[in-house]
């Protein structure tokens, strides 16, 4: 975590709440191994699969899944930068709410189509 903090030039020090879980995602998926002093390393696999045998990554999400996880892991940096300086965040107070309003109105036309579903299936 001080290396990520290091490498954003101090304005992000993440939270292990926010890093570990990450971790053993990748882990698990292979993307990353473990060394034997418990640091972490990116594997071959990972580097193809995150482009950086040229460079900077471009991962880009295969799934709703991923999708949604990679929304999840921008959420956890945003808590993590408010935590440590509200002001880097909050002059894009507009467009979080304009996230939220959309992510609301998506959940709330699913959860519409689930009791539509439900009231059909459940037939009289």
């Amino acid at each position: 975590m001080d290396q990520i903090e290091l490498a954003s030039q101090g304005d992000w020090r993440p939270s292990p709440g926010s890093v570990y879980p990450l971790l053993g995602e990748l882990y698990k998926e292979e993307s990353i191994s473990k060394r034997e002093d418990g640091r972490y390393e990116i594997t071959e696999k990972g580097k193809l699969e995150f482009g950086w045998s040229s460079g900077m990554p471009t991962r880009q999400p295969r799934s709703i899944d991923d999708m949604i996880e990679e929304m999840l892991s921008y959420i956890s940096y945003l808590e993590d930068v408010k935590r440590m300086d509200t002001s880097k965040i909050a002059h894009n107070s507009d467009k979080l709410k304009d996230v939220r309003d959309r992510l609301t109105m998506l959940v709330n036309d699913l959860d519409d189509q689930e009791s539509r579903g439900a009231k059909t299936d459940g037939g009289v």
